[in-house]
């Protein structure tokens, strides 16, 4: 049997286990007994099978009421995922989509499955009805679209369900929308259970004091292109592939088109089979990529957020994050789409160029959920920022790197020793940076035959750079982010300067 075919087969069955059946019976225990209006949030990690509790939810609704149930999805492909998989259940049901106007057979059918938007724009029209519903499901119920639709149901049950029960906007908090919270199984009991794969994280350290977080609260698409598309980056991504993932099925997680069409550059110039995937692509392209993708062994896709919802492919054996995040919502579900498990499939890998590891904790570590439902602010308050983060940072020079200034015997510079050296000399604190600045000038000059060609070369120092400047900050005490940026930028245009000044020098010599 192909391995195609063990997915297929596994995908037709619908068992329930034990873990499901008890949150099942949770659930029914409120709908049974709260009043008719009450909203209930249920949480279970992804991979943990959520459409498919939901789908006997709603069998089992309509074997006991005669009422009708309504599901609502943000993305045409979650909406057809899940009328398969109602139907798998037995539950005759149909799709309101673009095309469906008016519904003159809804009395034909229990069960509807909507697009929020499109079912949003229907009952504003006033042409689209559906009576008599007693029970809404909401998937994905941290995205907030769904709130225009609340005031539709005010008689109905409603049942949220996500993986992550923090809203996608701070200002419109889940509590305000949820009485309660039930929470399933964690990651690391369903991994213990034999129900999701077991996750390797390997973390690279990134510098992202460059990174600007925009109004949605996440690092802005153009910050983020401009660090991830540097050459170093690249280079350190394409290192971390070949040295913990080379001929196994990878995914890449990008947060601009740019930077995972430089991705697709870097590693088709290096020969690996990869293809890129982003919101522009058409729907029959779309379709040829990811059948590739299925049937490719070593085959890698590089994406842009597209494939975080409505995408499984159980047989991807590396999840790399090539970009940082501030949301915990995306974090997981990122990596979620690693953690199916298969008979041939009982690990997989996780590789962090964005220090989000180190952000939010590992995968599988305990979430107090109940505390972030109740206290979101809070939570997000205390997240760790990225000076904090990069405090404890050792650069170490890519290899690829320390090759191309293999003309300078010596590239350490403790910072931290030097600092010790001029307080005792009572001089001021910036000789620190000057002796810094001095010896990257050396190393650029010394390896170059050109102005123009030593100033390029700075560029390969700048994540040693801030680490540099980071240590710098350390030892001063508490400073602004607005100084720590200032001083890198002061360091860069000084080492310009310095550079200009030694090749000067040096042809005068």
């Amino acid at each position: 049997m192909s391995k195609n075919d063990i997915i297929l087969e596994i995908e037709d069955k619908k068992e329930l286990y034990a873990y499901q059946v008890k949150d099942i019976d949770k659930i029914f225990d409120r709908l049974d007994n709260a009043p008719n209006n009450y909203h209930l949030l249920y949480q279970l990690p992804t991979g943990g099978g959520k459409t498919v509790i939901f789908s006997e939810i709603v069998r089992r609704y309509l074997s006991k009421n005669d009422k009708k149930v309504v599901v609502l999805t943000h993305r045409i492909e979650l909406c057809k995922q899940t009328s398969k998989m109602l139907k798998g259940f037995g539950v005759k049901n149909k799709i309101i989509n673009s095309n469906i106007k008016e519904l003159p057979d809804q009395e034909e059918y229990p069960c509807f499955v909507a697009m929020v938007e499109t079912l949003k724009n229907r009952l504003n029209d006033e042409k689209l009805l559906i009576d008599n519903v007693g029970l809404v499901i909401i998937d994905e119920a941290h995205y907030n679209s769904f709130r225009k639709l609340l005031k539709s149901f005010k008689n109905s049950f409603i049942l949220g369900v996500t993986a992550t029960p923090l809203s996608s906007n701070i200002k419109l908090p889940m509590y305000q929308n949820y009485s309660e919270l039930i929470v399933g199984d964690t990651i690391q009991t369903l991994i213990d259970q034999g129900f999701l794969a077991k996750a390797t994280t390997y973390s690279y350290d990134v510098g992202l004091t460059s990174l600007k977080v925009g109004i949605n609260g996440d690092y802005t698409v153009k910050s983020s292109d401009d660090l991830y598309m540097n050459m170093i980056m690249q280079e350190k991504l394409l290192h971390a592939y070949t040295e913990k993932s080379l001929g196994k099925k990878t995914l890449i997680f990008n947060n601009g088109i740019n930077t995972s069409l430089y991705v697709y550059d870097t590693f088709k110039e290096a020969g690996f089979p990869i293809k890129h995937l982003d919101n522009t692509t058409s729907n029959d392209d779309r379709k040829d990529i990811l059948a590739w993708f299925k049937k490719t062994p070593d085959a890698i896709l590089t994406s842009v957020g597209i494939l975080t919802t409505g995408f499984d492919e159980p047989t991807v054996e590396t999840i790399i994050l090539n970009r940082a995040t501030k949301s915990l919502t995306l974090y997981f579900q990122m990596i979620g789409r690693g953690s199916r498990k298969l008979p041939n499939k009982s690990e997989f890998s996780i590789i962090d160029l964005g220090n989000n590891a180190l952000r939010f904790g590992l995968w599988n570590e305990p979430v107090d959920w109940q505390h972030i439902f109740k206290n979101p602010e809070y939570y997000l308050e205390n997240l760790r920022d990225d000076a904090e983060i990069e405090k404890n940072f050792n650069y170490q020079m890519p290899e690829a790197v320390r090759e191309i200034f293999k003309n300078s015997t010596n590239i350490s510079f403790d910072v931290e020793e030097e600092f010790k050296i001029i307080t005792k000399q009572n001089l001021r604190s910036k000789v620190v940076m000057d002796k810094s600045i001095d010896q990257h000038a050396s190393m650029c000059v010394d390896n170059s035959d050109e102005l123009y060609e030593a100033r390029m070369l700075s560029k390969l120092l700048f994540d040693d750079i801030e680490s540099r400047v980071k240590q710098f900050i350390n030892c001063l005490g508490k400073t602004s982010k607005n100084y720590r940026e200032w001083l890198i930028e002061d360091y860069k245009q000084k080492l310009s300067l310095a550079i200009g000044k030694k090749f000067r020098d040096k042809i005068n010599f």
